[in-house]
């Protein structure tokens, strides 16, 4: 019989070689406590289940890159939660979460319409306008907060009251779309 630091072992290496078997093992005997060490870091459930989800989706794509040899699994997954938890604080701090006070005088500033009047001012033949007029109007808006007012995923969740996770996955999305549609 297996002890669990083989097992998880084994699970990173099935994944590292595409099984989904092997993450679903990883998630059925760790998951819990990835929720915990992150909740304990962010202090808030929702996020700590985000930032969980977000590790689980790099153990996928970088399980190969784990190594016995530099010390055990269960280290290496818990590393990924960490780090990625303490960046989900940094984020946090850098994050402007705006009050309906803080929304009307946005809109006010003309903040509200930026966004539109950017878009709409693109050349009408331009292929980037007519690949940014297939996202919705929301996601439109995270790529050209990111792209144009070189706001931070913090910034933009902050502002678009989001979770960063949300915010990310939006952006990360709507830029693989786009890189589709342009080629």
């Amino acid at each position: 019989m297996q002890d669990p630091q083989q097992r998880l072992e084994q699970a990173l290496k099935a994944c590292a070689e595409g099984s989904r078997d092997g993450l679903a093992a990883i998630y059925e005997s760790e998951a819990a406590r990835m929720v915990t060490i992150a909740l304990r870091i962010l202090r808030r459930h929702d996020l700590a289940e985000e930032i969980v989800q977000e590790a689980f989706l790099q153990i996928w794509r970088k399980a190969g890159q784990y190594d016995p040899a530099r010390g055990s699994a269960r280290g290496w997954l818990y590393t990924i939660v960490r780090s990625r938890a303490l960046n989900a604080l940094r984020d946090a701090g850098r994050e402007e979460l705006a009050s309906a006070e803080s929304l009307d005088q946005l809109r006010e500033d003309g903040d509200e319409t930026l966004y539109t009047d950017l878009f709409d001012e693109l050349d009408t033949s331009s292929r980037l306008k007519a690949c940014l007029s297939r996202l919705d109007a929301l996601r439109r808006k995270t790529i050209l907060m990111a792209y144009v007012s070189g706001y931070s995923h913090g910034e933009i969740a902050g502002r678009l009251r989001l979770p960063l996770g949300t915010a990310k996955a939006w952006i990360r999305r709507s830029l693989l779309a786009l890189r589709e549609c342009m080629t």
